[in-house]
């Protein structure tokens, strides 16, 4: 029995370092922190070591917040090596992003888990759908608006991150394009909006999650996993890097199709558990 329970947990590791790669690369290659593989992952692994379901996607929204963390840095400084960083849109951004954090994370004090499950599988498929039917002449206009819309993209974009445990690159990229900016500056200028993002989701699930403590697996705080944090985040931090390089050498089209088959194929995961 004890030697079947430590293969299992060295089969979990290794599912959260493939995740972790593949956390790094998502993040250079396309501005996002990799939530939309580690919260799959980190489902997975928390429904074998039985989290409860109430809270079992609490969990894993929060830890995928701080895993991302240093995954949102590194990203954002290999690409704003390349001066591609919108820094006047981050700075508009950043605060209502980071009360839209704040609401989404007050949400999961009290909301049940099949919100979060439900918002994820929503705004996956739409993402996946913009990136799979989408081309560049979708336009809303030429340039950004200006004042309180501007400010409520940034909330929506806050919200949207800790409702699905993500940097809220995929989003901010969708808003950056049909607004006229070219792809690269899109996926930059989402990397550095990720890092105010995660701090404050991994910092407001923490506080939100205290009341569950005690259905928390060990080592948690709050809603995040230290093991997650600790096994994910340095694999995913030092990929990302090549990820970012990668942006710069591989078809875009490419990139954005297998992306987009990705997030369609677990939104259609999270839709099924609904059903089985």
């Amino acid at each position: 029995m004890l030697a079947a329970h430590a293969s299992q947990l060295v089969w979990l590791a290794l599912a959260i370092l493939v995740g972790g790669v593949l956390t790094g690369i998502l993040a250079g290659l396309f501005g996002i922190g990799g939530g939309g593989v580690i919260v799959p992952v980190l489902y997975e692994v928390f429904r074998i070591l039985e989290v409860p379901e109430d809270v079992r996607m609490q969990l894993c929204v929060g830890t995928s917040l701080a895993i991302i963390v240093p995954t949102a840095f590194r990203s954002y400084r290999a690409h704003n090596a390349h001066g591609a960083v919108l820094m006047d849109v981050v700075r508009v951004w950043a605060v209502p992003a980071v009360i839209g954090v704040g609401v989404g994370a007050v949400v999961a004090g009290f909301a049940p888990g099949w919100v979060f499950r439900l918002t994820f599988a929503l705004i996956a498929s739409s993402i996946a759908f913009r990136l799979l039917f989408g081309n560049d002449t979708w336009r809303i206009a030429d340039d950004f608006p200006g004042g309180l819309l501007m400010k409520f993209y940034g909330f929506c974009i806050g919200l949207t991150s800790s409702l699905m445990g993500v940097s809220g690159g995929s989003v901010s990229n969708m808003f950056l394009t049909l607004y006229n900016k070219p792809i690269h500056q899109a996926v930059a200028t989402s990397a550095g909006l990720g890092i105010p993002i995660t701090i404050a989701g991994a910092i407001g699930f923490m506080l939100a999650g205290l009341p569950h403590q005690a259905e928390m697996p060990p080592l948690s705080i709050g809603f995040v996993s230290l093991i997650g944090f600790v096994v994910m985040a340095p694999v995913s931090s030092f990929t990302a890097t090549y990820g970012a390089r990668l942006a710069h050498a591989l078809p875009r089209r490419t990139l954005e199709i297998a992306f987009g088959l990705f997030l369609l194929a677990i939104a259609l995961r999270f839709f099924a558990s609904f059903v089985f």
